[in-house]
């Protein structure tokens, strides 16, 4: 591990990719006077295509209010941030709806699936308005609930939605996948195989992977730790040699 590593720079491997997103001078603000809150002070940073990345920090550490905006969820205050060619610091709410829709994929700790409908049918949700989607049969295998297919969310465990919701974010080949405390909900068994699909979906698709958490056992399953605190980037790790999620303990 390199903890003292700039943000700006990328594992193993990186140093000849151009960056998908890129952020400098990164700054958000809610309230205003004295109800000020500054989530985001002066962020630098570089995520490096096919990269996996986790955000790690306590509560309030700026994790989410990071990974909104990198996901198009919210505009920055100050600062500027890229996903490839796209000027995200400034776009439209238009322009937003699209790049979601089209480029990023979004896991957060609560399922949002459609109680009413299949496995199969709260990804043909997505598939319906995505470019170019891969065959929902194809996104569900890739996350092992084949057998499940037909089965309405209620007759599923907490660790099946997840990898249902992981399977929708998925169906329709984005660049990125947003996960937003994945195993947040999960106990400890289950919320290892919810890593192993998000690190399958990372290896074989190539997919660049940032995944929020509190919890630091997760950390060695990255290519990069970055360590949030008081808006900012307090440290970085780059993990060499990464475990598998089975390896992981907590």
């Amino acid at each position: 591990m390199e903890p003292n590593a700039d943000a700006t720079t990328g594992g193993a491997g990186t140093a000849h990719r151009d960056p998908v997103f890129s952020a400098r001078g990164l700054s958000k603000v809610y309230g205003s006077g004295d109800t000020q809150v500054h989530a985001l002070r002066a962020v630098d940073l570089d995520i490096w295509r096919g990269e996996f990345v986790v955000l790690l920090g306590a509560s309030g550490s700026g994790k989410s209010t990071l990974l909104n905006i990198l996901g198009g969820l919210d505009v920055p205050s100050g600062g500027e941030v890229r996903f490839a060619e796209h000027r995200l610091s400034d776009a439209s709410e238009s322009e937003l709806t699209t790049y979601r829709r089209e480029h990023v994929g979004f896991v957060f700790q609560f399922y949002n699936l459609i109680p009413s409908l299949t496995v199969r049918e709260n990804l043909a949700l997505v598939t319906d308005i995505a470019r170019d989607p891969m065959p929902i049969d194809e996104a569900i295998a890739l996350v092992g609930l084949t057998p499940r297919r037909d089965h309405f969310p209620a007759q599923l465990s907490g660790g099946e939605q997840q990898r249902v919701a992981i399977a929708r974010a998925i169906v329709k080949r984005p660049e990125v996948l947003l996960c937003d405390e994945p195993t947040g909900a999960l106990d400890y068994q289950t919320g290892k195989l919810v890593l192993e699909v998000i690190a399958r979906i990372n290896a074989e698709l190539g997919t660049t992977a940032v995944v929020i958490t509190h919890n630091a056992a997760i950390a060695g399953m990255a290519d990069r730790v970055l360590h949030l605190g008081d808006g900012r980037i307090q440290n970085v790790q780059i993990n060499e040699h990464k475990i598998s999620p089975s390896e992981l303990s907590w």
